[in-house]
């Protein structure tokens, strides 16, 4: 995976990668080993160490090496009385970019909300409340990602005042702000208005929801930003 600080892009080099998967030591891959019930309630681990489970299940897709495709059956099995999803993932609706194959996740780990351009909607931000709530999952991620549909008719509906009408109409202007705001920056168009919209997104849930506010105030919840490349199978923290 690669990650980038201080909204720029930079390589997840050897160091960054073991400072991260370091952090998984206080909750090894065990805990989400298939033969345990999720009835069993074992602890969550912290942010850090569930976005290193993020980044490595990252590192194996991208270089076509996936594990967890494996073990689907034992983990339906494991999982039937109940779940524990060590992290929460808004992604946008695209065919192409499933959250639990981009970070080779199994069933039970991850809780997805899936919408047209990866915004916050009111449905999806009380999605994520049940699951802090009853979960106390540690991370929120808002992904992105590279070549956006969405975005791309937004930014053509900015350009010639087109006018929406319907649900796409409500995507639409769910995303404009955030096309409008990164109108003025330099370099591809539809890239920045993607990345903004992450941004956008990131700083709006906390806004929409006393209670995703108050989480990640107190530090149970770590809300980010993310971008996948359907070019090289990698995400970027943005």
């Amino acid at each position: 995976m690669q990650l980038a600080s201080n909204h720029r892009r930079c390589a997840l080099g050897r160091r960054s990668f073991l400072a991260l998967t370091g952090a998984c030591a206080a909750a090894p891959l065990a805990f989400f080993d298939s033969a345990r019930s999720a009835t069993t309630a074992p602890a969550q681990p912290t942010s850090e160490e569930a976005l290193a489970l993020l980044v490595a299940g990252n590192k194996r897709f991208a270089a076509g090496a996936p594990q967890h495709h494996l073990e689907l059956e034992a983990r339906r099995k494991a999982t039937a009385g109940g779940q524990q999803p060590f992290a929460l993932i808004l992604s946008c609706a695209d065919s192409r970019v499933a959250p639990e194959f981009v970070f080779d996740q199994s069933i039970g780990t991850l809780f997805v909300v899936r919408v047209a351009g990866n915004y916050a909607a009111t449905g999806g931000v009380g999605s994520f409340e049940y699951a802090v709530e009853h979960f106390h999952s540690p991370l929120l991620v808002v992904l992105g990602h590279e070549g956006c549909g969405a975005l791309k008719a937004t930014l053509d509906a900015v350009r010639t005042n087109q006018i929406i009408g319907g649900d796409l109409g409500e995507v639409v202007a769910a995303l404009r702000s955030a096309v409008v705001a990164a109108k003025s920056e330099p370099g591809d168009p539809v890239e920045n208005a993607i990345r903004a919209n992450i941004r956008r997104t990131v700083a709006e849930l906390p806004r929409m929801s006393t209670l995703l506010s108050e989480a990640a105030k107190t530090g149970k919840l770590s809300i980010r930003g993310a971008e996948y490349s359907q070019t090289s199978g990698l995400v970027s923290l943005l």
